[in-house]
C-alpha cells in the first residue's frame, strides 16, 4: 500500500512538472502570436513609409529634370529669338541700302553718281549684313535631356526585404559561471562577414528549463558586442538561474534570437533576522548596528566582558544611511551582553560564502556561524554550539578565533572586509582577508546540527554582502589547506575568558 502511494505520488508530482511545462509552452506561443501581430502591423508601416520614402525622391528628380528641360528650352529660345532679331534688323537695311543702290543707276549726272557710288560702297561696308554669322547659334536637339530608366527599373523590380543575420548557437560547455560572473560564448551557425555586432539579453529566474513568460523579470540588455563571447561580472546570484539569449545584426537589421540558455547562478542569500535580534541592535536586511537605545536605558548598564569597558557608558552612534528604525515588538531571542543577531536562512548542507565588513569605528564584532541552540545568554564563540572570529578595538585590540569558551590569538592585520567560508559537510569554517583571499583561520569539526551565519556588534556596525558563489581562490587554498594549523582542537588548550 505504502510503496504504491509513493508511486503515485510520483506519478502526480511527474503530471504535475508536465502540466506546468505545457502551460509554459502555451503562454509562450500566445506570447509570440502576439509578438508576430505586433511586428507585422509595425513592419507594414515601416514598408509604407520606405516606399513613401521612394516616391518622394522620385517626384523630386523628376521635379529637378522637368526644370533642366524647361530651363534649356528657355535658354535655346532665348538665343534663337536674339538671332531672329539681329537678323530681320540686318536684312531691313540691307532692303534698304538694295533701294538705294537701285534707284542710283537711274543717274545721269556722272558727279552724283559717282558721290552716290562711293555712299553705296561705303554703306555695304558696314552693313551688319555682311557681318552677321547665317549659322543657328543653337540647335533643336533635345536629345541630351533624354532619359533610360531600364537599369533603375530592373534594379526597383530587385528590391526585397534585407538579408538577416541567423540566429547564433550559445554553447553551454563553453560558457563559465564563476567568482560571481558569468560568461557567455555563442556562435554563428555558418559564416557571416555582414555581421556588425551582437545583443546579449540576460534576466534571472528561479525556474529552471526554458524562459517562462509570466512572471518573470524584464530583460536586461547589453548592446554593441563585437565578439562572439561577453563576461557579466560583479553580479549578485539571488536566484538560482539567469536566462541568456543573443541576436546577430548587421548594419541595417537585428536578426533571431538564439535558442535561449539558462546556466545555474544558485549561491547563500539571507537577511539578518530582526524579529529575534537582541533588542539593542537596529536591524535591517543585510546590515546591523548597535542602538544603545534599544534597551529601554540599558547602555547605562553595560559592563561586558568582551568590551571590558565596565562602569563606563557606551558612546551613542548614529543610524547607517536613512534607514528607519526596527520594530522592536517583544524581542527577547538575545539579551544580557549576547548582542547577537542570526541569519534567518539555515545552512544543512554544501559550501557557502558571504562577506562582512565593519564601520571603521566599530569597538567590537565577532563573525562566525552558531546551532540555532545557541542560548539567549550566549555570546558566539564562549560556547560549544558556536564558532567565530572576534575582533575588539576597545582599550586593547585584539583579534582572535573563539569556540567553546576557548581562544586562539590570531597574529594577522584585521582586513576591511572579512569573507567566511563555511563547508557543512566537510565540517570545516574557514575566515579569509576577503580582498587578497589571505587566510585568516579555519576550524574543523563536525556539524551537527544546522547552522546560521552569527553576528556581535558593539559600538558600530556591520553590513553583509550576500548571495556570492565560493571564489575560486577559496576554493584552491581549501584544497591545498588539508590539516593546517588552526583547527578547532587548537583552541582546546588556550586559557579561557
Amino acid at each position: 500500500m505504502d510503496s504504491q502511494k509513493e508511486a503515485l505520488q510520483r506519478i502526480i508530482s511527474t503530471l504535475a512538472n508536465k502540466n506546468d511545462e505545457i502551460q509554459n509552452f502555451i503562454d509562450t506561443l500566445n506570447h509570440t502570436l502576439k509578438g508576430v501581430q505586433a511586428n507585422s502591423s509595425n513592419i507594414l508601416s515601416e514598408l509604407d513609409e520606405e516606399f513613401d520614402s521612394l516616391y518622394s525622391i522620385l517626384d523630386e528628380v523628376k521635379e529637378g529634370m522637368i526644370n533642366s528641360i524647361k530651363q534649356e528650352q528657355t535658354r535655346k529660345s532665348q538665343e534663337l529669338q536674339s538671332q531672329i532679331s539681329q537678323c530681320n534688323n540686318a536684312l531691313e537695311n540691307s532692303e534698304e541700302l538694295l533701294e538705294f543702290a537701285t534707284r542710283s543707276l537711274d543717274i545721269k549726272e556722272p558727279e552724283e553718281f559717282s558721290k552716290a557710288a562711293r555712299q553705296i560702297k561705303d554703306r555695304v561696308t558696314m552693313a551688319s549684313a555682311f557681318r552677321l554669322s547665317l549659322k543657328p547659334k543653337v540647335s533643336d536637339n533635345m536629345t541630351h535631356l533624354m532619359v533610360d530608366f531600364s537599369q533603375e527599373r530592373q534594379m526597383l523590380q530587385t528590391l526585397k526585404f534585407l538579408p538577416v543575420p541567423k540566429a547564433p548557437e550559445i554553447d553551454p560547455v563553453e560558457c563559465l559561471v564563476a567568482d560571481n560572473s558569468v560568461t557567455v560564448a555563442w556562435r554563428m551557425p555558418e559564416e557571416d562577414n555582414k555581421i556588425d555586432h551582437f545583443i546579449l539579453e540576460h534576466r534571472k529566474t528561479n525556474f529552471d528549463g526554458l524562459p517562462r513568460v509570466k512572471d518573470e523579470r524584464c530583460w536586461e540588455i547589453i548592446d554593441n558586442i563585437k565578439g562572439t563571447e561577453y563576461t557579466l561580472s560583479g553580479l549578485k546570484f539571488d536566484s538560482k538561474y539567469m536566462n541568456f539569449r543573443v541576436r546577430a545584426c548587421n548594419k541595417a537589421v537585428a536578426g533571431e534570437y538564439s535558442d535561449p540558455v539558462t546556466l545555474e547562478t544558485k549561491a547563500l542569500n539571507f537577511n539578518l533576522d530582526n524579529s529575534s535580534s537582541h533588542l539593542n541592535l537596529k536591524v535591517e536586511d543585510t546590515c546591523v548596528e548597535w542602538d544603545p537605545t534599544g534597551g529601554k536605558g540599558q547602555e547605562s548598564k553595560i559592563k561586558g566582558k568582551e568590551n571590558k569597558g565596565s562602569g563606563t557608558p557606551s558612546p551613542k552612534r548614529t543610524s547607517v544611511g536613512s534607514r528607519p528604525p526596527a520594530v522592536r515588538g517583544s524581542r527577547d531571542r538575545f539579551t544580557g551582553e549576547s548582542y547577537t543577531v542570526l541569519g534567518d536562512t539555515a545552512i544543512e548542507s554544501g559550501q557557502h560564502y558571504w562577506e562582512v565588513k565593519a564601520q571603521k569605528d566599530c569597538k567590537s564584532y565577532s563573525v562566525g556561524v552558531a546551532y540555532k541552540t545557541l542560548g539567549k545568554f550566549d555570546q558566539l564563540g564562549k560556547t560549544n554550539t558556536s564558532w567565530c572570529i572576534h575582533v575588539n578595538n576597545w582599550l586593547q585590540n585584539t583579534f582572535a578565533a573563539k569556540h567553546n569558551n576557548k581562544v586562539k590569538a590570531l597574529d594577522v592585520t584585521v582586513p576591511e572586509k572579512i569573507g567566511v567560508f563555511c563547508d557543512f559537510d566537510g565540517g570545516q569554517l574557514s575566515f579569509y582577508d576577503a580582498n587578497s583571499k589571505q587566510l585568516l583561520y579555519s576550524f574543523k569539526t563536525k556539524f551537527t546540527q544546522p547552522l546560521l551565519p552569527g553576528f556581535m556588534v558593539w559600538c558600530g556596525g556591520l553590513s553583509l554582502s550576500t548571495g556570492m558563489q565560493v571564489p575560486s581562490a577559496v576554493r584552491t587554498l581549501q584544497k591545498s589547506e588539508n590539516g593546517m594549523t588552526g583547527s578547532a582542537s587548537s583552541l582546546n588548550n588556550v586559557v579561557t575568558q
